[in-house]
């Protein structure tokens, strides 16, 4: 019936709306800046509700806020180099070369504080991939399904149960992760299983974040060595899991002590848990959160990036910044320096929008749903 409906519309003389039509409308007539329109598609896409409150906030100007002041300070300095040109034979006082990196330096300080939020950024706009890997049979799955909170994977006691890569998105602490449930690590027994670990490996290899599970009961083997060795190039958390059947009641203790191939401390600082009892599961995750980037509440007061075409501008923008440091420090005329100011204004500008072409317009609000 609604599809009826709008056939006889367009048939009237109507058009459907293209895809962020209203939203380019709101930022063409000045309503919202560019950053503020991209924070709706955002809000769009959110699965989490950390991540809409995050959207929320740029919506509101968080970003924008933050880069307000600093655009001013670099607005400020080009007007003072700017005056020194257009009025030399007036003796309009020009700024020396130390208050020029001086204040050079207020605005690169702030920009690298902005840079570095990024990497905190991204994981709230992307989420993060995390592979749980260990040896069969010590409770991959089990915590899989702690995490997930429900019975995802199949769960046996019989090890090798887990053949193939299982994933479920999760959001702990407001941010989507991505959990892997992989085949047991060990020398194959069949083709099948040797197809699984390949696979573990892979998936290993990929993670933004490792969990190894090691089983609290048994010392640390050659295999649990040789695993650690394979997750020392990504970020790692390692668990002790069955720890219920130690009956330490030591639960999310961080501990330090292990033994094996690789002596007394050849385990890593790592978290006791039971996938069983659910011991050691809340501090797990919140583990999992620490590795992440820790609590973000008061970034997002006062907005971070979690764009990548944002990251790229301030990058741009910061090597300029960089450009007129040494133009300076090489007594560079304050003409040529005022170019590399400007080349650091511009991509500031481009975030907001301010000068940003229609081409780079049409690419962001394509990606929008239709009409928004």
């Amino acid at each position: 019936m609604l599809r009826h409906i709008v056939d006889l519309c367009v048939a009237a003389g109507a058009r459907l709306a293209e895809p962020g039509e209203f939203t380019m409308r709101a930022f063409l007539n000045g309503r919202i800046d560019l950053a503020q329109a991209e924070a709706v598609r955002d809000l769009i896409e959110s699965q989490t509700l950390y991540q809409a409150q995050v959207a929320a906030q740029q919506l509101e100007g968080a970003l924008s806020k933050r880069l307000q002041p600093i655009k001013q300070m670099l607005v400020e300095l080009i007007a003072v180099l700017e005056a020194g040109i257009d009025f030399a034979e007036d003796d309009v006082s020009v700024l020396p070369d130390a208050a020029i990196l001086e204040r050079i330096d207020a605005v690169e300080k702030p920009l690298e504080q902005l840079a570095a939020s990024f990497a905190y950024g991204k994981i709230v706009h992307e989420g993060l991939t995390l592979a749980i890997v260990g040896r069969p049979n010590v409770g991959k799955s089990s915590l899989f399904n702690r995490l997930v909170e429900r019975e995802r994977a199949i769960v046996t006691a019989t090890p090798g149960t887990t053949r193939d890569l299982v994933t479920e998105t999760v959001a702990i602490g407001g941010i989507p992760v991505k959990l892997v449930d992989t085949a047991g690590i060990r020398q194959a027994l069949d083709e099948a299983e040797s197809i699984g670990i390949r696979k573990s490996k892979e998936a290993l290899a990929d993670a933004d974040l490792v969990l190894v599970v090691l089983d609290a009961l048994q010392p640390a083997s050659a295999e649990d060595d040789d695993l650690l060795r394979l997750a020392e190039s990504r970020p790692t958390i390692v668990v002790r899991n069955k720890w219920d059947l130690k009956g330490s009641g030591q639960g999310s203790e961080v501990s330090g002590q292990g033994s094996g191939a690789r002596g007394q401390s050849s385990i890593p600082t790592s978290i006791h848990t039971s996938a069983l009892t659910g011991e050691g599961i809340s501090g797990l995750r919140d583990e999992i959160l620490r590795h992440v980037g820790g609590d973000a509440g008061t970034q997002v007061e006062s907005g971070f990036l979690t764009n990548v075409r944002h990251q790229g501008l301030v990058q741009d923008a910061l090597a300029a910044l960089a450009a007129a440091k040494n133009a300076v420090t090489g007594k560079v005329p304050h003409e040529m320096l005022l170019l590399d100011l400007y080349g650091a204004l511009r991509p500031l500008d481009s975030i907001t929008g301010a000068t940003t072409n229609d081409d780079i317009l049409n690419l962001i609000f394509s990606t929008f749903c239709i009409g928004k």
